[in-house]
């Protein structure tokens, strides 16, 4: 769903458009969502450039103009943003001081550091949404044990604790089952520096996420929710959109999101990471102010990507459509496997062509290692299904873990021998 405000040409941006001279968008941050942005980038005749740490980066592989430097230093960002059209972001961990230099100087930062501080630090999100009234589950700022062990007296156990700075995939969350425990953590990552806050664990029933967009003029615009599962602290399913998710609570999570992204000043692409409750709420959890995991499934499952809407929505163009493609799209993670599998890569990608030629393979150009992502992908379920629909849903999704789990372990776990296109017992 897009909200159209342009009824007409805007004359501001008219016509610095009719020379030949087209925009450059910087993206601080060489990974995976850099390389897919460039890849979106191409499309519209854009040119993408990337501040990398390193050439082996994901999208330093790919991408022709590539500066290399690192995202916390003010000299390499200046370097980078010569002559952009605009700065955005593959991460969140640019310090704010910079971008703020940044603008002063006269580069165009979107999402400007304003609103990006809600996504880099966790605490200032809590208590940002808290004071607009969105839904959030109970926290308090730790700097004590004390303050933990209060918490959880008022609240009970177990409790969350969380890093405010840094954490993602899993990392800097700990789960407290009792005082003690709790007590340990915030006493251990206290000495060793790291801020922290404490929530309520919630009673939750799944986790969703509502992916928006919102440009510089006002433009808003929603994909369907959809229900992300996590493994191991890492998104490893995403079922687009969410299944069996009243009507109702669906538009109230893409209110809520649209909402947060006008009054946090949010540019770009903003991902709110959901909890649903068992008792029917939604809660905030996270934010992701960039392309994100829970919106990989709209490069093949909606008629416009996240990350074509990412640049449309930096750029200040007008918003793309994001209707779906089809009923249900499954987006898999392929992580790296403990060990690598003995076949290659690309003979895995050529079997998984042979067995499987509807599903959308994208693969981000990293090295093998357990855990990492190294790429998803996409299965589009036939048409006439629906989201309500179980046995449909499960049949997409099987299908789309199947792809991943093969190109992640090349072995097909339900048995199927890729020479002999046969099943074979496990």
């Amino acid at each position: 769903m897009v909200t159209d405000q342009f009824s007409q040409p805007r004359a501001d941006i008219a016509y610095q458009r009719q020379s030949s001279q087209l925009p450059t968008v910087l993206m601080v941050g060489g990974g995976q969502l850099a390389r897919m942005t460039h890849q979106a980038a191409i499309a519209l005749g854009q040119s993408l450039r990337v501040l990398a740490a390193s050439p082996e980066e994901s999208a330093a592989l790919v991408c022709r103009d590539v500066v290399l430097g690192r995202h916390d230093e003010l000299e390499a960002l200046r370097k980078a943003a010569d002559g952009a059209t605009v700065l955005t972001f593959d991460h969140e961990h640019v310090p704010p001081g910079h971008l703020v230099t940044l603008i002063g100087e006269g580069v165009n930062v979107q999402p400007p550091p304003s609103a990006l501080i809600h996504a880099q630090d966790k605490l200032v999100m809590r208590q940002r949404l808290a004071s607009i009234g969105a839904p959030v589950p109970p926290f308090a700022a730790v700097d004590s044990v004390a303050d933990v062990t209060a918490f959880g007296a008022e609240h009970g156990f177990p409790v969350v604790i969380k890093a405010t700075r840094g954490g993602y995939d899993g990392k800097g969350v700990w789960i407290a089952e009792t005082a003690e425990e709790a007590g340990k953590v915030v006493s251990d990552q206290l000495a060793a520096g790291v801020s922290l806050l404490v929530e309520e664990k919630v009673d939750m029933r799944r986790e969703l996420s509502a992916m928006v967009a919102h440009s510089p003029f006002g433009q808003g615009a929603t994909w369907p929710v959809v229900e992300t599962v996590q493994r191991n602290g890492v998104c490893a399913v995403v079922i687009a959109p969410a299944p069996e998710l009243p009507t109702a609570r669906a538009s109230e999570a893409q209110q809520l999101a649209l909402r947060i992204a006008e009054e946090l000043g949010v540019t770009g692409c903003l991902a709110v990471e959901l909890f649903e409750t068992r008792d029917g709420r939604i809660l905030v959890n996270e934010l992701a102010m960039r392309p994100h995991n829970s919106g990989h499934w709209t490069m093949d499952g909606a008629r416009t990507s996240q990350f074509e809407q990412h640049l449309r929505a930096v750029l200040d163009y007008p918003l793309g459509d994001t209707s779906p493609t089809a009923p249900v799209t499954v987006m898999a993670n392929v992580l790296g496997a403990a060990a690598p599998p003995a076949i290659s890569m690309d003979e895995r990608v050529h079997h998984l062509c042979a067995r499987m030629p509807d599903a959308k393979v994208h693969l981000y150009g990293k090295g093998e290692r357990a855990g990492r992502k190294l790429g998803h992908v996409n299965v589009l379920g036939a048409p006439g299904g629906s989201p309500d629909d179980t046995e449909y849903v499960e049949t997409v999704r099987n299908r789309a873990e199947l792809a991943a789990h093969w190109l992640s372990h090349g072995v097909w776990h339900d048995g199927w021998n890729s020479h002999t296109a046969i099943f074979e017992e496990q």
